[in-house]
């Protein structure tokens, strides 16, 4: 009797993304979709900026911590989307704008790519192209966030509430469909992406790219009825919001010394105080469960990364090209969703502490290999075994990808549980901007070890130690948060 019933257990596991998709789920999931399959025009920018541009590794880092913000002041975009329609609507029309923004940066890389549009320096149009399309694509991920706790009903038929474990785990599959459809859209174009760098100049592969936000604007005519009902404007939000996108612009454009620190501790503080306001009407048992498990996932994703130097390392020096680089993510991106799809009900009902914490470790074990690659590890295997450098970078991407995707789901049921009805989007921007700070956390950290050891184009000495810095602090950081607040969650 045991061996049916495991067998019926796995073949329900399996099933089980299947089984729980809705048809009202389809205009969320494009969205996503589209966001992952912006990875078309990933490795073209990549070799753009290497061969064309200026910017150094410890520059592209602090880029990296602008391009941040606007998640950052995601709230702004949620606030608005709860309060302000636009032409009667609160999600259409803000998909479309999202859209809108999306193209334009593209078009941006497209004509400094091209040479056609000259009011600025190359340098600076990528900025202006990136940041155009990080903000089109927060606007529209808002709405996505927004319609993702909207999907599940808190009520049965009759009226009555639905048990709470339900809910909550619905609500999870959401979210695991949500990743599967960005990991779906990264698998989509992650080989393509290769070949059309290798085969087409960089100006035609940003206008090829402008056939993704078509996926937000069909979205955009799929969503039915809209649930969400304006209220009020909580100025406090909005005001504060804009406000504090005031003096981040002007720390940024005034060329105050250590601009992006003086933004991020601006940041934690704006963001933690309007998370107090909203969540008010919780309880206070709920409030410390919320605090101390976004504290545990706020370490994990707050880790310093080795920054750019290590992609034009395997460029120069392992001879890596666009069409594998594009290979790397097509596999990267495939066992990505494998391992959501297989592990969907662990994801959705497991602790987020232990999740987290065998993450970490494995996550760790996994960055041993890019290591060994700069210390001559491909050599010998090479010698003894007949594999080299791409083989040991390709098992290390497809073992390694699953767990950026992975640490977000837990929080994302989380918040999307607690989501009090009227402020459904606001409470999401603001508990993505508090996780967006970590990433920025990351940021910081990544250009201050760029900035004490220096990784040039062609000089890449210190490359060994920045791989064995962000390697300790990406197990230190978390397992440590871990074991100090683990227990209250």
């Amino acid at each position: 009797m045991a061996v049916p019933g495991s067998c019926l257990d796995s073949r329900s596991s399996l099933l089980r993304p299947i089984a729980a998709f809705r048809p009202s789920y389809l205009p969320l999931i494009l969205v996503y979709f589209a966001y992952g399959a912006l990875g078309l025009v990933d490795v073209s920018r990549d070799m753009w900026v290497k061969e064309s541009l200026t910017l150094t590794p410890a520059e592209l880092a602090g880029i990296g911590v602008w391009l941040t913000l606007p998640w950052t002041v995601k709230m702004v975009f949620g606030e608005l989307v709860d309060s302000v329609p636009i032409l009667g609507s609160q999600r259409k029309s803000y998909l479309l704008i999202g859209a809108a923004g999306m193209a334009a940066g593209l078009l941006t890389l497209a004509g400094a790519a091209g040479g056609w549009l000259a009011f600025a320096r190359p340098d600076q149009l990528f900025v202006l192209g990136a940041l155009l399309i990080v903000v089109g694509t927060v606007v529209q991920d808002v709405v996505a966030d927004a319609m993702s706790t909207e999907v599940v009903s808190r009520v049965d038929p009759s009226g009555a509430p639905r048990p709470d474990d339900v809910v909550r785990a619905e609500l999870g599959m959401v979210q695991v469909l949500g990743r599967l459809a960005l990991s779906s859209g990264l698998l989509a174009v992650a080989g393509l992406s290769g070949w059309l760098a290798g085969l087409f100049d960089r100006e035609t592969v940003f206008l090829m790219g402008l056939a993704i936000p078509l996926f937000t604007v069909a979205s955009a005519l799929l969503v039915g009825a809209e649930v969400a009902r304006p209220r009020p404007i909580d100025w406090r939000i909005l005001g504060g919001g804009i406000g504090f996108g005031a003096v981040v612009a002007a720390l940024g454009l005034g060329g105050v010394p250590y601009a992006q620190e003086l933004i991020f501790v601006i940041s934690m503080a704006v963001i933690c105080t309007m998370l107090v306001f909203v969540t008010r009407e919780l309880d206070h048992k709920t409030r410390l469960a919320i605090l101390f498990t976004t504290l545990i996932i706020f370490a994990f994703r707050a880790t310093p990364s080795v920054g750019d130097g290590y992609f034009w390392w395997t460029l120069d020096v392992l001879k890596f090209d666009e069409a594998f680089y594009g290979t790397l993510r097509q596999t990267a991106a495939f066992i990505a969703i494998l391992a959501m799809w297989l592990f969907s009900k662990q994801l959705t009902e497991y602790s987020v502490k232990w999740t987290l914490f065998w993450l970490a470790v494995a996550g760790t074990l996994l960055s041993l290999p890019n290591i060994g690659l700069y210390y001559g590890l491909h050599r010998w295997t090479e010698q003894q075994f007949g594999f080299g450098a791409r083989t040991i970078a390709l098992v290390d991407a497809a073992t390694s990808s699953p767990f950026a995707q992975l640490s977000m789901i837990p929080l994302l049921t989380l918040i999307a549980f607690y989501a009090p009805a009227g402020r459904r989007a606001t409470w999401f921007a603001l508990m993505a901007s508090l996780m967006n700070m970590a990433l920025v956390a990351g940021q910081l950290q990544t250009k201050y070890f760029n900035q004490l050891f220096p990784v040039g184009r062609g000089d890449y000495g210190e490359l060994g130690t920045l791989l064995l810095i962000a390697t300790a602090l990406g197990f230190a950081i978390p397992v440590t948060v871990i074991a100090l607040l683990g227990r209250r969650v």
